[in-house]
């Protein structure tokens, strides 16, 4: 069926079957373990399973919010390991990215060797109909905070000789009608790029582009009740990524098998972008 599952082990949202996971640390060995991982925007959904699985990998985690303390301490609370911290601050904004890295270079006695650009809030507005004030604060959140936090640590990380920059972009950057977020994203690609080319060769800049999330596509079905079934009529796979994937694929940047990737991109959309005739 078009769209939709006939089978029992597929979850609600058109997300991956169940079924036995590798550890992490088969993906990536023990090349985490011990590294202080930075993720943005981390205290629920994408971010908080991006840390858990850094943690898993054998990594100290530190986990970002800007104003939710209590959602961030519970992710650190649920980390596996020790050391793991949570840290405040606005990604978007210079002292408090200086401040936040700083936080956590004191606390862990170690500069943050990865940094995950996770942190983007979402807009649909029509730019005609867009303010000022929205435009800059998607774009600042999503763009101008990746470029900040990597601005930030990319000193000690090639100081170190050793350092992984992940930027987190979206399918809405192969789109052309979500606004200011497809021009963030797409931006962010290009962010990407741009720094491969500067930071190597101690240091690698990657890139996952996630279509939509299978966890998240109940939020989106109460804007568009159409949505999921339009979307998976048109996705090759049959199926959303979950963030559980995604949150894998930002590991295997780390990996050594990856030591020779930088400047790329992943879309992570079963194929949803491919144009058709």
């Amino acid at each position: 069926m078009s769209g939709e599952y006939a089978g029992h082990d597929r979850p609600a949202g058109g997300g991956a079957p169940d079924r036995q996971r590798a550890p992490v640390t088969a993906l990536v060995g023990n090349r985490l373990s011990g590294r202080v991982v930075l993720v943005t925007g981390a205290s629920r959904n994408l971010g908080a399973e991006i840390a858990r699985v850094m943690a898993e990998a054998g990594a100290v985690v530190a986990v970002n919010h800007r104003t939710s303390p209590d959602d961030a301490a519970a992710v650190v609370a649920g980390l596996p390991g020790s050391g793991h911290l949570a840290v405040a601050g606005d990604v978007s904004r210079e002292n408090d990215v200086d401040e936040m890295v700083s936080t956590v270079e004191g606390e862990t006695g170690a500069h943050v060797a990865v940094i995950v650009n996770n942190a983007g809030p979402f807009s649909l507005t029509p730019f005609v109909e867009l303010p000022p004030s929205e435009f800059d604060a998607i774009w600042d959140a999503n763009a101008r905070s990746a470029y900040l936090a990597t601005r930030r640590v990319a000193g000690g990380m090639r100081a170190a000789g050793w350092g992984r920059v992940v930027n987190l972009s979206a399918g809405s950057a192969f789109i052309r009608d979500h606004s200011v977020y497809s021009l963030a994203k797409a931006a962010v690609i290009t962010l990407t790029e741009s720094l491969a080319l500067e930071l190597g060769p101690e240091v690698t800049v990657n890139c996952v582009a996630p279509g939509q999330i299978a966890e998240s596509a109940e939020e989106m079905s109460a804007i568009d009740p159409e949505f999921v079934r339009r979307l998976l009529r048109h996705t090759p796979t049959g199926r959303f990524v979950t963030r559980r994937e995604v949150a894998e694929l930002v590991a295997l940047f780390c990996a050594p098998i990856f030591d020779a990737v930088t400047g790329a991109t992943i879309p992570a959309d079963g194929g949803a972008r491919l144009p058709r005739g």
